[in-house]
C-alpha cells in the first residue's frame, strides 16, 4: 500500500495495488474509486484533500492485533 499526498494539486492518493487501472468511478463526489480489470480495488483518490481530511500530508499506521 502506499499513500500520497500532492500538495500542489491538493489531491490524496491511497494506493492498494501495482495493477493497471481498468475502470475508475467518482463514488461521491471528490472521491473515486480505482479499480484493476478483475474488480479488485486498486485504489482511492481524494480531490480537494485538505478540505476533507484534518492533515492530508500526515500519514499513521498501525496494525491491530
Amino acid at each position: 500500500m502506499k499513500v500520497k499526498y500532492d500538495r500542489a494539486q491538493d489531491i490524496l492518493y491511497i494506493s492498494f495495488s501495482d495493477e493497471a487501472i481498468h475502470e475508475s468511478d467518482e463514488e461521491k463526489k471528490g472521491i473515486i474509486l480505482d479499480d484493476t480489470a478483475d474488480g479488485q480495488i486498486a485504489g482511492i483518490e481524494a480531490l480537494n484533500a485538505s478540505k476533507r481530511v484534518e492533515n492530508p500530508s500526515k500519514v499513521e499506521y498501525g496494525v491491530a492485533l
